[in-house]
């Protein structure tokens, strides 16, 4: 149902708590498992999955898609590089801009540590939610993500 000016809405402050705390609960479980098993965090899981999967993002990229800023998605990469897993490489369309590469180090561990994040993932939501509840919530929620995206609702100024 959509909430429209007038409606009851009483319910959407439930909804939003408990979106946040489903959220952070399944980010910071992911999180400990990754570090566990692979030595990383989820966001830089995330940022190297985007990386394997969309060659020749730029930081501007990366930033827009996780809707952080540009200063600190730099220092990402910049980690990242420093672990030897990304590689800065000149972009040809745009001198004042690199485009991101996964290093072979950074390719292999990304695909386990994508593995583990499946796995983990899985065992959680599917402890919890049957396979039609999961469907039904992945599509309510890309559809509001897509909404969000659309009409540019919570980007960063900087």
């Amino acid at each position: 149902m959509a909430y429209k000016s007038g409606d009851d809405t009483s319910g959407l402050p439930a909804f939003f708590s408990d979106l946040v705390r489903c959220e952070t609960r399944l980010y910071n479980a992911l999180n400990d498992c990754l570090r566990e098993r692979h030595g990383i965090v989820t966001s830089q899981f995330e940022l190297l999955r985007r990386l394997r999967d969309h060659p020749g993002t730029r930081v501007a990229d990366l930033a827009a898609e996780f809707a952080i800023g540009i200063g600190a998605t730099s220092k990402s990469v910049d980690r990242l590089e420093r672990h030897g897993w990304v590689a800065r490489q000149r972009n040809p369309a745009d001198r004042r801009s690199s485009l991101l590469a996964l290093t072979d180090e950074g390719l292999r561990l990304v695909d386990a540590a994508d593995r583990t994040f499946t796995e983990r993932l899985t065992e959680l939501i599917g402890g919890a939610l049957d396979e039609a509840a999961t469907a039904a919530a992945a599509r309510a929620f890309a559809h509001l993500r897509s909404a969000l995206e659309r009409d540019r609702i919570g980007m960063p100024t900087g």
